[in-house]
């Protein structure tokens, strides 16, 4: 027999550049397997911070890494109990815009990056507000996802950005085949495409230069 019970969870989420009167762009940033919000922000210290405020999010389950307990990381979903576990996340995301009196705020990029871009766009949906910017940063879009997310998606991101390394060592023929079928489906031909020559790894540079043209 499995019970389900509710109860208060507190997170933490970090902040690399305040909102500020100058502030153009404000990324809401959902970071990958394995990482910390805390070292994930570094990732966008190369942005102008009088235009660019970051909001890194913290994915909650935290776990050790490697065999000497050294490191830590964290994910936001495992196969087990996914539903409930996304509505933890919405439930978490949700409050991080009301703290931080995000909603409706025109200003708002939604970047994620590997793990965390199948729950920047599951968030999008559940927000179901304009946003500035979706960015899709080296994961895979949701399974779930059909033609008709995509006429929200592309209701509610003014501009849309696929990213994806050409030496990326996770991404196989197959879900090059995959993820280019999502595409299409989901946004036609209005998903701007990068594929820059770089492993699995955050393109800091290609973030700056996107950051410049919101």
């Amino acid at each position: 027999m499995i019970k389900t019970v509710s109860y208060q969870h507190t997170n933490s989420y970090e902040i690399l550049n305040p909102i500020q009167d100058s502030t153009e762009n404000i990324w809401v940033c959902f970071h990958g397997l394995g990482y910390l919000a805390t070292y994930f922000k570094r990732y966008f210290t190369g942005m102008d911070a009088t235009k660019n405020a970051v909001i890194v999010l913290q994915a909650p389950s935290k776990f050790y890494q490697g065999t000497n307990f050294k490191h830590v990381g964290a994910s936001w979903l495992t196969r087990v109990d996914t539903a409930q576990e996304m509505l933890n996340n919405l439930n978490y995301i949700d409050a991080v815009f009301k703290n931080e009196s995000l909603i409706n705020d025109p200003r708002i990029v939604l970047m994620g990056y590997s793990q965390g871009v199948s729950i920047t766009m599951r968030y999008l949906i559940h927000y179901n507000k304009s946003v500035k910017a979706l960015i899709m940063h080296s994961g895979s879009i949701p399974h779930e996802f059909n033609e008709i997310d995509g006429n929200t998606f592309r209701d509610l991101a003014s501009r849309s950005i696929h990213i994806s390394g050409k030496r990326d060592e996770y991404v196989t023929a197959d879900l090059i085949l995959r993820e280019n079928l999502k595409i299409k489906e989901l946004f036609g031909t209005e998903c701007e495409l990068h594929r820059p020559d770089i492993k699995h790894e955050v393109d800091t540079q290609l973030l700056v230069e996107i950051s410049k043209t919101l």
